[in-house]
């Protein structure tokens, strides 16, 4: 089959969207599939505001046209909802070609923390986007029940995985010279991602921080005893995540939170709060504790053996997530491919 994935996130963006799209890509490659992206990288493209590490697609209406039409895909996946993503929409809407989509950031959430915009209004131009996907595929039961409930028709529960051949256990040599128990949040440096509802946690030991972000240069300046750091490729990360004593995820609007199950697998417990993303990833694991009172969280945390952690991480694969997004594509019928 010859999959088309359309994604206004792509490399070099590093995020949990990009890390699920390229692990899915990879696992339909091995199986034999063809699978090409239309990304912001095949076009003139121009920072997002507010978030410049986000390149977005500049007119992309014509060659995403002209790509579809010389690629003629089995099937088409919208990946997001950005300009590329919209554009793709229109050429399926016009020829009459089916896709799938997904709802991999809780952008309503976003967009309001930024601007004074109503979130019902917000959740309607969501609900337009994916009104006419044959599947909207949603990262986890809690999404999956946001949606129906915001009016989504056609969702569909897609589970996450990782990669626990690279996210395995290793020594804590890296942080080593901090002082115990050492705190690791791993992730996006933006507002949305709540930071400060971990730094400002009053907790032994010491807190970092491995990412990078808009937001990163305010919150060093603000939080001085913070250790910010960035991680040069996915081998120093998995090591970032065994070196730490607990991994604390302060984010109330993530859809999934991949970051979790990767510190998870390197045997790391989870600290979050009781929403949907860390109620989904831990569920009723034990691998991590989820409280109101994030330093509580923390600090119950800490108890859980790692065995325990890396046990339930085992039970979600990447292979399993494959099977899950090739069941839920749309076949293109070849009459309505030549028409296109």
């Amino acid at each position: 089959m010859h999959v088309v994935i359309v994604s206004d996130a792509w490399y070099p963006q590093r995020n949990g969207v990009v890390r699920v799209l390229d692990s899915v890509r990879k696992r339909l490659l091995l199986r034999g599939h063809r699978v090409g992206m239309i990304s912001p990288d095949l076009f003139i493209n121009t920072p997002c505001p507010t978030y410049p590490e986000i390149r977005l697609a500049m007119l992309p209406g014509r060659k995403v046209a002209r790509l579809l039409a010389e690629w003629r895909p089995d099937a088409i996946h919208l990946a997001t909802e950005g300009p590329l993503g919209r554009a793709a929409r229109a050429w399926c809407l016009r020829h009459g070609v089916p896709f799938t989509s997904a709802y991999h950031t809780k952008f309503p959430q976003y967009i309001a923390a930024r601007l004074p915009v109503p979130l019902p209004w917000l959740y309607g131009v969501m609900r337009d986007f994916h009104a006419p996907s044959r599947a909207v595929l949603a990262p986890s039961a809690s999404v999956h029940d946001e949606l129906t409930q915001h009016g989504f028709r056609n969702v569909v529960h897609w589970s996450h995985g990782v990669d626990t051949a690279l996210f395995t256990p290793r020594d804590k040599a890296l942080l080593a010279h901090l002082p115990r128990p050492v705190h690791l949040y791993v992730g996006r440096v933006t507002v949305e991602k709540n930071l400060p509802a971990f730094l400002d946690l009053d907790l032994p030991g010491s807190k970092v921080v491995v990412g990078d972000g808009p937001s990163r240069a305010k919150l060093m300046e603000r939080y001085p005893a913070a250790h910010f750091l960035i991680a040069n490729g996915d081998d120093e990360l998995a090591r970032y995540y065994s070196a730490a004593d607990v991994f604390v995820f302060p984010s109330r609007t993530d859809t999934f939170g991949l970051v979790m199950l990767e510190a998870l697998a390197c045997g790391t417990p989870v600290a979050a709060f009781p929403v949907p993303g860390p109620l989904d990833v831990l569920g009723a694991s034990g691998a991590g504790c989820l409280h109101e009172d994030l330093a509580i969280a923390a600090r119950e945390a800490l108890k859980v053996p790692a065995e325990l952690c890396r046990t339930h991480a085992l039970t979600m694969t990447w292979d399993g997530v494959a099977d899950q997004f090739l069941s839920y594509l749309a076949p293109i019928s070849r009459p309505a491919a030549q028409a296109a």
